[in-house]
């Protein structure tokens, strides 16, 4: 049987897919993150508590209003991101002009805030998501055979990324926001409403972080904390693909993935930090991170 560094091929491979679903979910929420912080020059620390919204809202919408899952994939991402939207407004959009560090305070002031109230409405036991009818039993993969469910995740979150950084990248829009973040007296000369675009990219941010919750709902027990337990990696994954860069943050979300799937085989007790000594690793040797541009 064909080995790769003395393991059975079949086994190991196995399991680096499995990584992926965890880097399905670092990809789409350090791509949020990345394109708060690429755009608007926020870091959002509320950006785990949005992810833990979606899934509550999800849960709320399937179990106290019947809505099915797919109308809740729709919806639960619009509605925390129109949230998120009235928190830019509000609070965030006051902080433009000011240092990182009052951003930081303020978005992680805001996660705690969520997360208590969430605490408090729902306790800190995990509630049970149904896997959707639709996408329940396992796909053989040849080597493996993978829950449909987490397949469709994969493939979901992967398409997701690649369309937002192709809009970002690749088309007008993107240009305009990138010429914003730039120049935004120029823009608005223009007559683009700058405020109103620099709103609506944090919803869209917000909203993909949310997508990620309703998806992670299924896989993961919905819980107040389920935020706070993946954030501080995700900020790992943007560090080391590069503060600000969208494709950065997906092949990074993804390769992670990988890589800590591939590590849970190899040596279990290191697949916890594996993430973190890359980081060190990358910051010592390209402190701008892998796909990001030096100051």
């Amino acid at each position: 049987m064909l080995s790769i560094l003395g393991y059975n091929a079949g086994p190991l491979l196995a399991q680096s897919i499995l990584g992926l679903i965890n880097g399905a979910f670092y990809a789409l929420l350090s791509l949020g993150l990345a394109v708060i912080f690429g755009l608007l020059n926020i870091i959002n620390f509320a950006h785990g508590a949005l992810y833990m919204l979606g899934a509550v809202v999800s849960w709320v919408l399937l179990n106290h209003l019947g809505l099915g899952y797919w109308p809740s994939l729709l919806l639960a991402p619009l509605i925390v991101g129109a949230f998120g939207i009235v928190l830019e407004r509000l609070f965030i959009s006051k902080l433009y002009k000011l240092d990182h560090l009052y951003g930081l305070l303020l978005t992680f002031g805001i996660a705690l805030i969520v997360e208590g109230l969430a605490r408090n409405e729902f306790g800190s036991s995990g509630m049970s998501y149904a896997v959707p009818e639709a996408l329940r039993g396992a796909t053989r993969l040849g080597f493996m055979i993978m829950p449909t469910y987490r397949l469709w995740v994969v493939v979901a979150s992967f398409v997701t990324c690649i369309a937002t950084w192709f809009v970002l990248e690749k088309t007008s829009l993107g240009a305009t926001l990138r010429a914003a973040t730039e120049n935004a007296a120029l823009v608005q000369a223009f007559g683009v409403n700058v405020p109103r675009l620099i709103t609506l990219t944090y919803g869209a941010g917000v909203a993909l972080a949310a997508l990620a919750g309703v998806m992670a709902a299924p896989v993961y027990s919905v819980n107040p904390g389920m935020g706070s337990n993946v954030i501080i990696v995700v900020f790992a994954v943007v560090v080391i693909g590069g503060m600000g860069s969208i494709l950065g943050s997906i092949l990074t979300g993804f390769g992670l993935g990988l890589i800590e799937g591939f590590t849970k085989f190899v040596y279990p007790q290191g697949s916890g930090v594996v993430v973190f000594v890359l980081m060190v690793i990358v910051l010592l040797l390209r402190p701008a991170g892998l796909f990001g541009k030096a100051a």
